[in-house]
């Protein structure tokens, strides 16, 4: 299954790449029209916005290192964080994607209202790069919900589903490093 994964990956990846090539030739393509609609971007909303994703990655990787010593749910109370399973961060992990998609959807609609939409050059380019990486996160959020299913179900928490929580951990780092890659270049360089 993880060998699997980082092939799928490794597509995802050649798809990414993809869209940085349209941003950079549209870019220079169209350069007099470019700086038209970056003033729109509210850099500080979108840094903290990043943020709740990036410290998604370290609240999965967490995950992780509980599915590998087969903790399933909480040893202790829930303020002992030290003590949780794959289910308290996992679930913690889902709730920051979550907030990370609402912000995003907020930042969409505050865009169009100040004018900017897919008619121009830049929205357009803006709106596909974000919006099919949006796409990736809610199919991570959907991935939890199955990891989070399984861990439920499972009446003895193994190998499998250890597996699959780590293969999902995969996907996930690879979405919060994509964004990375799309904030910086989005977002910084004018």
């Amino acid at each position: 299954m993880s060998v699997g994964t980082i092939v799928w990956l490794a597509s995802e990846l050649m798809f990414f790449a993809g869209l940085f090539a349209m941003y950079f030739t549209h870019r220079s393509v169209n350069a007099d029209q470019w700086p038209g609609n970056t003033e729109l971007l509210n850099v500080p909303f979108a840094l903290a916005n990043t943020t709740v994703l990036v410290l998604s990655s370290v609240t999965c990787q967490m995950g992780v290192w509980a599915a590998e010593r087969y903790r399933p749910r909480r040893t202790g109370s829930l303020f002992q964080v030290g003590q949780w399973g794959v289910i308290e961060w996992f679930t913690l992990t889902y709730v920051m994607g979550a907030v990370f998609i609402a912000g995003q959807v907020y930042e969409y609609a505050e865009l169009y209202s100040l004018g900017m939409d897919v008619s121009s050059s830049y929205g357009s380019v803006f709106f596909i790069t974000t919006g099919f990486h949006g796409l990736h996160v809610v199919g991570g959020l959907i991935a939890f919900l199955f990891v989070l299913g399984r861990a439920f179900a499972a009446k003895r928490f193994g190998h499998h589903e250890a597996t699959s929580a780590i293969v999902t951990s995969y996907y996930w780092h690879f979405v919060d490093v994509v964004w990375v890659a799309l904030f910086t270049t989005i977002y910084f360089i004018r």
